[in-house]
């Protein structure tokens, strides 16, 4: 079934991944043949480590690093550290938890999701360091809108509007081992997925929906969004959701590469299990590593 109205999708413009340490993250995301850009440092205690790809996407694994000063921004009303304290509280240190959508206007993002009823709290701005492989340093302001239902406790969303984004030359930063660059697909599960179509509607800003016998499927403007039943996730992705437990989860993503075969060999040289799903190669969560992650040709 479609149901549809014209809108300009948002596009997917990052992953939250929390984890316990960044050197953990640093050297899985490494062993599965990312280029990981340096330590980037946030005002509000928490800290990243993050793989850029060409498609101007990336991925962040997030860090507590000042657990006092996160402590503290979340009891002063920062969402985006208050969400990842919640979620570690309920699912542990590594994870997936948010996905965030790329926007040139956030305030009018925040309106928008205060009148849909799916506002996760006030704005967020800030600005931050940010250091080049070859040592120079620049600063990124950025501003968020946030955006969640309380049927979900584990997965949030949230738009992120780069203020100052610095002019820099992130090739190298875009270049992997691994051949990857581009997201392709982000995977949530749900025992009923089209209960929760109206909040990922507004959220990228999408009204075409394709509902399945498996799940869901939104089309964001760079990637796909998918919310798979349980039987539709072990079907697909080789994952197992509880049957029981309701609310939206971030399971996995999928990364388009160049060369699935020169994947496979890097993969099995670093010695990291594979599953093989269809065209896909898939690497299951492991420390470092909160979500699956499927590799496709491009």
């Amino acid at each position: 079934m479609n149901t549809s109205s014209p809108r300009t999708p948002r596009p997917v413009d990052h992953l939250v991944l929390p984890t316990a340490e960044l050197e953990i993250a640093r050297s899985r995301l490494g062993q599965l043949g990312f280029t990981v850009a340096p330590v980037g440092i946030h005002p509000f205690g928490t800290e990243n480590v993050c793989v850029f790809f060409s498609d101007d996407t990336f991925l962040e694994a997030l860090a507590v690093g000042q657990r006092e000063t996160c402590e503290q921004e979340a009891r002063a009303g920062n969402v985006f550290v208050a969400r990842d304290h919640a979620y570690r509280f309920r699912n542990g240190q590594e994870g997936f938890s948010a996905l965030v959508m790329g926007s040139k206007n956030a305030k009018a993002d925040h309106q928008t999701f205060i009148e849909a009823g799916i506002s996760a709290g006030n704005i967020l701005d800030f600005s931050r360091p940010f250091i080049l492989p070859d040592g120079k340093e620049d600063r990124a302001g950025f501003r968020l809108a946030f955006a969640a239902d309380l049927r979900a406790p584990d997965a949030f969303f949230f738009t992120c509007e780069r203020i100052n984004s610095p002019k820099v030359d992130r090739s190298a930063l875009q270049s992997h081992a691994n051949g990857a660059v581009a997201l392709r697909e982000i995977v949530l599960s749900e025992i009923n997925p089209t209960d929760f179509q109206y909040p990922l509607q507004e959220v990228l800003n999408q009204r075409d929906v394709n509902a399945h016998s498996f799940g869901m499927d939104i089309t964001a403007a760079n990637a796909n969004i998918t919310v798979l039943t349980p039987s539709g996730l072990l079907a697909f992705f080789g994952i197992e959701a509880s049957t029981a437990e309701r609310g939206l989860r971030l399971q996995a993503f999928v990364l388009a590469v160049s060369d699935l075969a020169a994947v496979e060999s890097l993969l099995t040289n670093n010695n990291i299990p594979i599953e093989k799903r269809g065209s896909r190669l898939i690497v299951h969560k492991a420390p470092g590593q909160g979500a699956a992650i499927a590799f496709e040709a491009l």
